[in-house]
């Protein structure tokens, strides 16, 4: 183009760069910002040992001793956190998952400990699941010819809600994706008073390759997969019908699982609904950032935000991630 004919081109009148122009601008005008209060940071404690153990395939993250635990609940209150969710690891796990009902198995323990530790600075939330206790690692009670029992895990469940509620929790998740979960959970809970105790669904949760690392942290002994119960990553209606069915049986919030992979999903979700929406920015997303920082191919903190960003912009309002910590001192 020589010089005459630049001078001839027509400049435009509308100029989006405008907004972009400095740092403050790009603030003001800002569609999504997420905010420390909307994350929740999934946490492990471990029975019997006496310091954290790091979780090598994933970068920062540990298994929590009883007294470290406190102490991360307690950070995540001063940094402003929305909840924190809790997964207990035992020593011994069992054919039907007995250490999740025990009022003084791990994860029960571990709610009374963060409640008497943080009281209601911070949502005190519990996964409420046998898979972390069982033997053969999945998510419900299984049959002679090892089928998971949809109904009598419905029953582990109700009872595992009210141990939680004993040890003073204030929101369950139960994340088994058992048809009734939440109806049958929601009924033993207010059948016993305990109608204060909200749930936080897993609603559309899906069989997803993404659980890689969460298995090593809560040490799952998983023996096949989980296709039978957990969604299809091909399906994207049946996770809106998921959804409604819980709501329908008393979920306070509903969750969309695993985040990344299921943006859509979450998008849907937030359309059809009038609950606020989570999303778990799951294990296998957490690492695979963590893993690119490390050699050096990304910028580390800002992916971290661009992550949660675009799940927030998706249209979840709660948000599970690792990085809670680290992003609401980012955040701030």
């Amino acid at each position: 183009m020589t010089e005459h004919e630049r001078r001839q081109v027509q400049p435009p009148v509308v100029r989006p760069r405008r907004l972009r122009r400095t740092p403050a601008l790009r603030r003001m005008v800002a569609e999504t910002e997420v905010r420390p209060r909307q994350l929740v940071l999934p946490m492990f404690v471990r029975e019997g040992i006496d310091e954290p153990q790091p979780i090598s395939s994933m970068p920062g993250v540990v298994q929590h001793t009883r007294s470290t635990l406190k102490a991360a609940a307690a950070e995540a209150a001063e940094l402003g956190i929305g909840g924190v969710m809790l997964f207990g690891v035992p020593l011994r796990q069992d054919a039907t998952g007995s250490g999740a009902l025990d009022p003084d198995g791990i994860l029960n323990i571990a709610i009374a400990d963060v409640v008497s530790e943080v009281g209601d600075a911070v949502t005190v939330m519990s996964d409420l699941c046998l898979d972390e206790f069982t033997d053969h690692g999945h998510c419900g009670l299984l049959t002679a010819d090892g089928r998971v029992d949809n109904d009598a895990t419905l029953a582990a469940y109700a009872e595992m809600g009210l141990a939680h509620a004993a040890a003073g929790v204030h929101m369950v998740g139960p994340s088994g994706m058992m048809d009734g979960q939440v109806g049958v959970i929601r009924d033993a809970l207010d059948g016993e008073g305990h109608q204060d105790v909200a749930i936080l669904a897993y609603s559309a949760k899906y069989a997803s390759a993404f659980y890689g690392p969460f298995r090593e942290a809560v040490g799952s002994s998983l023996q096949g997969d989980r296709r039978t119960y957990q969604q299809d990553s091909a399906n994207a209606v049946e996770g809106v019908r998921e959804v409604l069915l819980d709501i329908e049986q008393g979920a306070d919030i509903v969750m969309v699982k695993p985040a990344l992979a299921y943006l859509d999903v979450i998008r849907r979700v937030r359309d059809a609904v009038d609950v606020p929406v989570a999303a778990y920015n799951i294990s296998g997303e957490y690492s695979m950032v963590e893993a690119a920082a490390a050699h050096g191919w990304i910028d580390r903190e800002a992916a971290i935000l661009e992550t949660l960003g675009s799940i927030h912009r998706a249209g979840a309002d709660v948000i599970l991630t690792y990085w809670a910590a680290e992003a609401a001192r980012l955040l701030r």
